[in-house]
């Protein structure tokens, strides 16, 4: 029997001390998913498997009458307050720097909110300064890294003229960060994109988790967007408020946020955000036993997103037999879809696409 392949998308909520992280890392666990799922897995305290909201699964479940519905889930990491000088080792610094280079996507919690019972660890409050002292953290924390990899390459016994491209290249990357700008903003050629040992904090996807409250100032905010980067998503999340919402029954949460003409909660775009910057796409498996949610890398084929269900159905891969979520739905399921022609057969190579109902035939 093989195993179970579960697929472990990280996001690690970073940020100063006391800006709110464990707070929203609480609430999100309460969103959290009963660990019965997911039966190979303990969880540690600091973190939560969460579940990604999506509608179709119960679309889905009402054509199949499945008995059961399990959505995708991401994983919330939450990694202790840094502080400056975290790269140089100081408090916890390098424990940190390495639970945050196991995550694929970072949460920078910022405190927007006022309450003078909580201390600032700086004694004050300045949110941009705030942002870009963690920021500075990791960027040194590259800066080490490439540093002591750019002195282990010289000392390679690689094909000389190789080695000059990639000496040459990595000290630009230095120069570049530098310049106190991330990674994710060099031009990684090919060759750079090739070493797959090399691994930058600063070259991951990250979004910010503005913690406001009804103190805060709205300007502040929009001040604060203005001086980022534009491809620097930002999520405004009300601890509090959302706490309220939580705490209520689930058809009552419908009703108050209607009331407060809230449309989604912070949360679910805070999980739905993670998931974007992960470039994650969704394949469904229905039938009445269950209906379920798949994450894969939106490169995935159809051979690939097999191996996330069962190891033992991508080594005996047939084909898979899909249909669009719309046409599946429009057609009420398998045999109306086989009906009006829309169900395919694909072979290994498919490349799966956002929504599809897939049916995997393989053979051991």
């Amino acid at each position: 029997m093989g195993t179970i392949s579960k697929m472990g998308f990280k996001c690690g909520l970073v940020g100063m001390p006391n800006v709110g992280k464990s707070s929203i890392f609480n609430l999100l666990t309460k969103q959290k998913i009963a660990a019965d799922n997911y039966p190979f897995c303990t969880i540690d305290p600091n973190i939560a498997y969460v579940e990604v909201p999506d509608q179709r699964l119960d679309c889905l479940a009402n054509v199949n009458k499945s008995e059961k519905v399990i959505k995708a889930s991401i994983e919330f990491v939450d990694i202790a307050g840094l502080i400056k000088g975290a790269s140089k080792g100081e408090g916890l610094g390098n424990e940190f720097l390495s639970h945050i280079n196991s995550t694929d996507v970072i949460a920078h919690v910022v405190r927007f909110f006022r309450d003078d019972d909580i201390l600032h660890v700086k004694g004050q409050h300045n949110p941009f300064e705030d942002f870009q002292d963690i920021n500075l953290e990791l960027i040194l924390a590259d800066l080490n890294t490439l540093s002591k990899y750019l002195e282990r390459l010289k000392k390679s016994k690689m094909n000389p003229k190789e080695k000059d491209i990639l000496v040459t290249e990595l000290e630009s990357l230095i120069e570049h960060l530098s310049n106190d700008n991330f990674a994710s903003s060099f031009h990684f050629s090919d060759d750079l994109l090739g070493l797959n040992d090399l691994k930058l904090l600063t070259k991951k996807p990250m979004f910010i988790i503005a913690n406001i409250n009804d103190k805060t100032d709205e300007n502040e905010v929009l001040e604060f967007q203005k001086k980022i980067s534009d491809n620097i998503h930002l999520v405004t999340i009300d601890v509090k408020l959302e706490q309220d919402i939580s705490d209520l029954d689930p058809n009552d949460q419908a009703d108050f946020m209607d009331e407060m003409g809230i449309k989604e909660s912070a949360l679910t775009r805070i999980i739905r955000k993670g998931y974007e910057l992960l470039g994650l796409k969704t394949f469904f498996t229905s039938g009445p036993k269950e209906t379920r949610a798949w994450a894969a890398k939106k490169d995935f084929n159809a051979r690939e997103c097999s191996g996330i269900i069962h190891t033992d159905i991508q080594k005996g891969f047939i084909r898979a037999e899909t249909v669009s979520y719309t046409d599946y739905i429009d057609n009420d399921g398998e045999q109306g879809s086989k009906n009006s022609g829309v169900w395919r057969q694909e072979g290994k190579d498919y490349m799966v696409q956002e929504g599809d109902v897939i049916y995997f035939r393989f053979n051991i």
